[in-house]
């Protein structure tokens, strides 16, 4: 399995960032992502990290669609993959209603659609072509308008990767058709069906198999001593997963709600979300349970975690996308470092 990790630029220090980051690339880490949410932008970061790093991949985990035009989004991953010597992949993400209406003030409009159109756009500006679609979303040149085709000055670069971030089943069923890579979360290996069969099928769809596409998952990795400590450690993280399953997103769409639900938690994913939306976040963080947070997480023993990533590996999962615990960089990188050398010493 290779590995990865995901890092929010200005969430903390973004010199401890940078810190992780050229450490991790030290201990073997293959890729570091930079997300972007409602925070720091995604390129920006990455062409720093791309002067400060020298062998792992950068990528964007992910670019939201409704924030910029197909082509600048390819304009900026040609750019930030001459900057880092052909080490950038191109993540892209649809977010939702929430980020896209609420704070960029644009119609969460058709995001199906608009990743199609927006990966065609995307292909024919890295392959030097002028650029020409006429979509349901997009037309380019612009329909009655005075424009002709163009294409970009930059060289043609057609090998850049585009991965697909994705929780739902028409969206992973596009990602298997068209990406290079899958960006997942909320992962159970048990309930892999729930992503995989979605994939597979798109992937069927395109003429390839599921074997063709990167399928790069992530979880919090945190190790503990012994399994006395592990309900203390679940107890930190439900407030987080509640707001996951309540908060991230409106009251009517909320893919992780959905994710969860479709791998056995409807029930519990349903409470969450009604009673974080009414305001009562207590209540809906103590319905969170232990199963819920080790099920989708490598949260445990040595042993534990060896066990997950192994079933993880067996599920088809290619690259595992680490974060961290920790308080301090120090323990962030312990985490890390011993989730690398499981990940690359599995049997």
């Amino acid at each position: 399995m290779r590995t990865a990790t995901t890092i929010e630029a200005l969430v903390g220090s973004w010199q401890d960032n940078v810190t992780l980051a050229v450490e991790a690339e030290k201990l073997g880490l293959d890729v570091c992502w930079i997300s972007e949410a409602w925070g720091s932008d995604a390129p920006s970061p990455l062409g720093y990290l791309a002067a400060r790093t020298n062998r792992m991949t950068l990528g964007s985990g992910t670019i939201q669609l409704a924030t910029r035009t197909p082509t600048l989004i390819a304009m900026t991953a040609m750019t930030l993959a001459d900057l880092s010597g052909g080490r950038f992949a191109l993540g892209l993400g649809s977010s939702g209603p929430q980020v896209v209406e609420g704070m960029h003030g644009v119609p969460f409009d058709r995001p199906l659609r608009r990743m199609r159109e927006t990966i065609d756009i995307v292909r024919q500006v890295f392959a030097g072509a002028k650029i020409k679609h006429s979509g349901e979303v997009f037309s380019v040149p612009r329909a009655g308008g005075e424009g002709v085709p163009m294409r970009t000055s930059l060289p043609a670069n057609p090998d850049i990767p585009i991965y697909i971030a994705a929780l739902m089943p028409k969206m992973l069923e596009l990602a298997g058709e068209i990406a290079d890579g899958w960006l997942g979360s909320s992962f159970v290996p048990e309930g892999a069906s729930a992503y995989l069969d979605a994939l597979s099928a798109g992937a069927a769809r395109g003429g390839r198999t599921l074997a063709e596409i990167d399928l790069c998952q992530g979880a919090e990795v945190h190790f503990v001593e012994d399994e006395g400590q592990l309900a203390a450690v679940a107890a930190t993280r439900k407030k987080d997963l509640a707001f996951s399953l309540g908060g991230m997103g409106s009251a009517t769409t909320n893919f992780y709600n959905s994710a969860y639900s479709r791998q056995g938690w409807s029930e519990i994913a349903a409470e969450v979300r009604e009673l974080w939306q009414a305001g009562r976040h207590a209540d809906a963080t103590a319905l969170i349970t232990d199963d819920m947070i080790f099920s989708t997480t490598l949260i445990g023993t040595e042993h534990m975690v060896r066990e997950r990533l192994t079933a993880w590996r067996d599920r088809g999962i290619t690259t595992v996308r680490f974060y961290p615990a920790g308080a301090t960089i120090a323990e962030k990188l312990d985490n890390l470092g011993r989730a690398i050398d499981l990940a690359r010493n599995l049997s």
